[in-house]
């Protein structure tokens, strides 16, 4: 008699523990839904007003759209911005369904995430902007050297425009802090071997071409003056 007191005893201690977290389950169950219409209402709204502003003309003029079709994808910088609006509020979603339920790890977890996203969003801006003024600063570069009679235009604004994303890569990485440093410096230590490796390229191999190009673009005064020496 006692050994079926203890397991009616051990049973409705479950039974009662069961519906204490059957409500915050259903609770949990409707924030996420609700989480998820406000993510999709949220997404179309971030995609709209951003092509309102014509932002996604800066994305094509960027390289960014192209990159992204190279990847095999169809959407444009714009739908990545939208996604990744739609991710935040996703999160914030799953934050307060789990905390209402007690996992305290999930949630530490997931809080983690959720401040690393607006990094991201921030990395994802200089990106934009900073391809585009790279590719900016090319065109102009090449265009000035065209005005200026110099026939290797095109290859100094190329040089200035990779020089420029370089840059701005490694602030996108500085921002998002991933690592703890240790990305940006060996990106700069391929960055030097890849600068070394093309200057000794160049110097070694192309010494010839590389006076004839400086002869060029730098002319001495004497080689266009008329000789006055008696022939």
């Amino acid at each position: 008699m006692q050994e079926l007191d203890v397991v009616l005893d051990s049973l409705r201690a479950l039974m009662n523990q069961v519906g204490a977290f059957l409500p915050r389950l259903g609770m949990a169950l409707v924030v996420l839904v609700v989480g998820w219409l406000v993510a999709k209402a949220f997404r179309f709204s971030v995609v709209k007003s951003l092509r309102a502003l014509n932002f996604h003309v800066l994305t094509e003029r960027a390289g960014i759209d192209a990159f992204l079709q190279q990847g095999g994808t169809e959407k444009d910088g714009t739908d990545v911005f939208g996604s990744v609006a739609y991710l935040l509020v996703i999160l914030a979603s799953l934050i307060i369904a789990f905390n209402s339920l007690g996992l305290v790890q999930v949630t530490d977890l997931l809080g983690k995430v959720l401040l690393f996203v607006p990094k991201l969003l921030v990395a994802m801006l200089v990106l934009v902007f900073g391809s585009y003024f790279a590719g900016f600063a090319g065109n102009a570069v090449a265009g000035y050297c065209r005005s200026a009679g110099i026939s290797d235009g095109e290859l100094l604004g190329r040089l200035m425009q990779y020089g420029i994303m370089a840059f701005v890569v490694l602030l996108a990485i500085d921002h998002l802090e991933i690592g703890g440093g240790l990305i940006q410096k060996t990106f700069l230590i391929l960055l030097g071997g890849v600068v070394v490796g093309l200057a000794l390229s160049f110097g070694l191999g192309g010494r010839d071409r590389a006076a004839a190009l400086i002869e060029r673009w730098f002319p001495r005064e004497g080689d266009d003056a008329p000789s006055d020496r008696p022939r």
